[in-house]
């Protein structure tokens, strides 16, 4: 049980610690602004995507990652809901038995259906959250705490009680609190 609980934290880990984007089209290098990309030609592919997070990197086998982050969202629960359920059953204990259900009142097959299509879902004209106890992926607010949503979801059973070593990442707060003023993240340290 520790070990998985090792594994999982590692993994969860990676996700944040090594994740980083192309955020630099209009950056300023050496006193120089980068060239001119508005003119843009040739043939783009996707080659990384994670709606929700830790979702790929803990439901994705490590051999099918690069099919993953190159599979269209509208082909992905086709292509990789059963390697999601497989990995979901091995992984909790919470979902161990047939019928075992979430506290969404999902079972590892409806679960991994939900998950394998990796996108950040929006509510349009409700609550926006990850998961407030009544609304379940409708958004996602800055104060959200989707680390321990999934955990609970994964591992908490019916009623959150299940494995509670392994339902929580322990971080109960942000080091700094967020601005009431655009664009309400603290400044980089």
């Amino acid at each position: 049980m520790k070990s998985i609980k090792i594994l999982l934290t590692a993994a969860l880990v990676s996700t944040f610690a090594f994740n980083c984007s192309s955020d630099d089209d209009n950056a300023v290098f050496a006193g120089k602004p980068q060239q001119d990309n508005s003119q843009f030609s040739g043939n783009y592919v996707q080659e990384d995507q994670m709606g929700r997070p830790a979702v790929n990197t803990v439901f994705v086998s490590s051999g099918s990652k690069d099919m993953f982050n190159k599979t269209i969202p509208t082909s992905q629960n086709a292509a990789f809901q059963s390697m999601f359920e497989t990995n979901l059953v091995g992984l909790s204990p919470a979902f161990a038995n047939p019928g075992d259900m979430n506290a969404l009142g999902q079972d590892a097959a409806a679960f991994t259906t939900l998950l394998a299509t990796d996108v950040l879902n929006l509510s349009l004209d409700g609550t926006t959250t990850f998961y407030d106890g009544t609304n379940v992926l409708t958004g996602r607010a800055l104060a959200d705490d989707v680390i321990t949503v999934e955990l609970l979801l994964i591992f908490g059973g019916e009623d959150f009680s299940e494995n509670p070593g392994l339902s929580d990442d322990n971080v109960s707060a942000n080091d700094t609190a967020f601005s009431t003023s655009f664009p309400y993240l603290a400044s980089p340290w």
